[in-house]
């Protein structure tokens, strides 16, 4: 239902979306302009069972801050008690057999106000700053929200936590396994529980009258079970027993200690690195009579061509990773200029070789999914058989951001070429992408794992790869010409069990303010699973995480690394190092490895 702005409150700068119900109705709450950062007060007028009541009653008025929105309710009911209203939201309730726990939350520094049908007592039972009282038969709650937790007690055994929007997030609702489950199905149980565990509850259930818990501490914490069965009267975390105490309010808790670990990462820059040039296509004996001929003059992609034949790679077969075309005609001794118009997706980049002298390099940015280059030739011998090699980087398909638009389909590879002195036509072309294209080799890994760098085609980025007899070189030392170089290396990992250890791999070009950025390209393989993509001059991502089961945390890890240079200087990876992200205490158990077939020869690898 759309409401015009100021329906239900007393600001235009407020728009209302009432959702109505037969007897509880929610009301949402935000800024009319979308694009507001201001902080508006207002005051929320609604029907009700009690009939229309003009919100706060206790304080002049609630606060909407910035693009927050809020959901207000009215006739609410909580296990038996009628909420008339509320402007904090409700977290959660349960009921139990000796009380009911109902959760509240706003943000910080923001006034509430909840309000029951009766004219009950409460009092408060933890913490300050909250006004009580009886208006017109109701019962009026009204509290600023603080850092710290506020409790009210409501008659015998309702107990209300007013609680900050960031620490309602240590509060978590597990449900209980039922100890009957369904044939072969682990089913829950009616029964939940309300337990405040600080950074992550993984499992709850009862054991007697143990309530057995399993999660994620990060600091000592404070377990406290604010909902459970009344029969619990003992706490573990993890299978530790806790030492615990009850409170006059029913609440039993208990502190985990955190310990922090000793964790050992290798240094990255210090291990022995194997190098292999990853771009034989440019060298003058290179053969590639293997590759894929692009001779198809037409195109199923709606995209229709400019070129003489097909240069999309998708026509091709090769979907995923970086693209490989080389264009061979036999020269005139008249070519001057060289123009390619090029798409691989938004901060793509390519470089073209003509033979092995390098030409030009786009080196991408984020404002371009495709670039035309016009390049320059050195003179060439006429009779002479001439080569072209373009290198190019594919950023995975387009999102289709309208329907029936097709920009998904937009293609990937040459748009557009033209040789001065030359028909398009003279020039033959050859194409390569991943080995086997959508016949993928790699079918662990999965069809966007690789893509057709000389290393990938070949399998050198799996573990273990035959390196025994490659040069010793470093990334950190990098390559001193534009082109691809490949390395690998190993290490062992022996990592403390019962914590969760996140690491990742970090990179960093190094510049300092104002200074030039070298344009380069990396590809992170760790355990032949290619876990990201570096580039230099457009980032924004240096942080790469790998999870555990990708890594071996109990034993050997093989990494490699792509350098793609687009500048004729060459480039190196200044610092790349795996650093640990977090330090976690965890119940969560071993991580079993996911599969990592080795290295072995692939046929028909070129």
């Amino acid at each position: 239902m759309n409401v015009s702005n100021g329906s239900f409150t007393n600001t235009d700068l407020i728009a209302t979306t009432p959702l109505v119900g037969n007897q509880t109705s929610f009301y949402v709450i935000r800024h009319a302009s979308y694009d507001s950062t201001d902080s508006t007060d207002y005051r929320l007028s609604v029907p009700t069972s009690q009939g229309e009541v003009s919100i706060p009653q206790l304080s002049p008025t609630l606060t909407l801050n910035g693009r927050d929105s809020k959901m207000h309710v009215t006739d609410y009911d909580v296990g038996g008690a009628s909420l008339l209203y509320s402007s904090g939201e409700i977290f959660t309730w349960k009921n139990y057999t000796s009380k009911t726990v109902l959760i509240l939350y706003g943000g910080l520094n923001e006034t509430h106000e909840a309000a029951f049908t009766s004219s009950s007592n409460a009092s408060i039972v933890e913490g300050s700053g909250v006004q009580i009282q009886n208006v017109n038969g109701s019962l009026v709650i009204n509290w600023l929200v603080t850092s710290s937790r506020k409790i009210v007690q409501v008659e015998q055994d309702l107990f209300v936590y007013l609680l900050d929007r960031n620490e309602a997030y240590n509060y978590w609702v597990l449900d209980l396994p039922n100890q009957n489950p369904t044939d072969n199905f682990t089913n829950s149980s009616d029964i939940a529980v309300i337990v405040k565990a600080g950074y992550l509850l993984r499992t709850a259930s009862l054991y007697g009258q143990t309530l057995v818990l399993t999660g994620d501490v990060n600091e000592t914490t404070l377990i406290e079970a604010v909902g459970a069965p009344s029969t619990v009267s003992a706490l573990t975390f993890n299978g530790e027993a806790l030492t615990c105490n009850l409170t006059s309010y029913g609440v039993l808790s208990g502190n985990i200690t955190f310990n922090a670990p000793t964790v050992t990462l290798p240094a990255l820059a210090s291990l022995t690195w194997k190098y292999i040039d990853s771009l034989p296509e440019i060298k003058p004996a290179y053969d590639d009579s293997a590759w894929t001929a692009a001779d198809l003059t037409s195109t199923e992609n709606p995209n229709n061509l400019t070129t003489p034949v097909s240069l999309y790679a998708s026509d091709y077969g090769f979907n995923a990773g970086n693209l490989l075309f080389r264009g061979h005609f036999v020269s005139t001794g008249t070519e001057a200029t060289l123009m390619l118009g090029v798409q691989g997706g938004t901060a793509f980049g390519y470089s073209v070789w003509l033979n092995d002298t390098l030409l030009g390099s786009w080196p991408g940015t984020n404002n371009y999914e495709d670039y035309n280059l016009t390049l320059s030739l050195p003179t060439l011998v006429s009779d002479q058989p001439v080569v072209l090699t373009i290198l190019q980087d594919n950023m995975g398909f387009d999102e289709e951001g309208e329907v029936g638009s097709n920009t998904m389909k937009n293609p990937r590879g040459i748009l557009a070429y033209s040789l001065a002195g030359h028909n398009p036509s003279e020039i033959s072309w050859k194409v390569t992408g991943n080995l086997g294209g959508e016949d993928y080799i790699d079918r662990t890994r999965g069809p966007l794992n690789e893509g057709g760098l000389y290393a990938e085609r070949q399998g050198y980025h799996l573990p273990d790869p035959p390196s025994n007899d490659w040069e010793v070189s470093s990334p950190t030392n990098g390559i001193s010409n534009a082109g691809v170089g490949f390395y690998t290396t190993s290490f062992n990992l022996s990592m403390p069990a019962g914590y969760d250890l996140p690491l990742a791999f970090a990179f960093s070009n190094g510049t300092t303010s104002g200074s030039a950025i070298p344009n380069y390209r990396v590809q992170l393989y760790v355990n032949g699973y290619q876990f990201g993509k570096y580039v230099s001059n457009v980032g924004p991502q240096t942080s790469f995480p790998v999870p555990e089961g990708i890594l071996n945390y109990h034993g050997t890890n093989y990494v490699a690394l792509s350098l793609w240079a687009l500048d004729a200087a060459g480039a190196n990876i200044e610092y790349v190092e795996l650093v640990s992200t977090a330090v976690i205490q965890s119940g969560f158990g071993p991580v079993a490895l996911s599969p990592m077939p080795a290295y072995t020869p692939r046929a028909g690898a070129y």
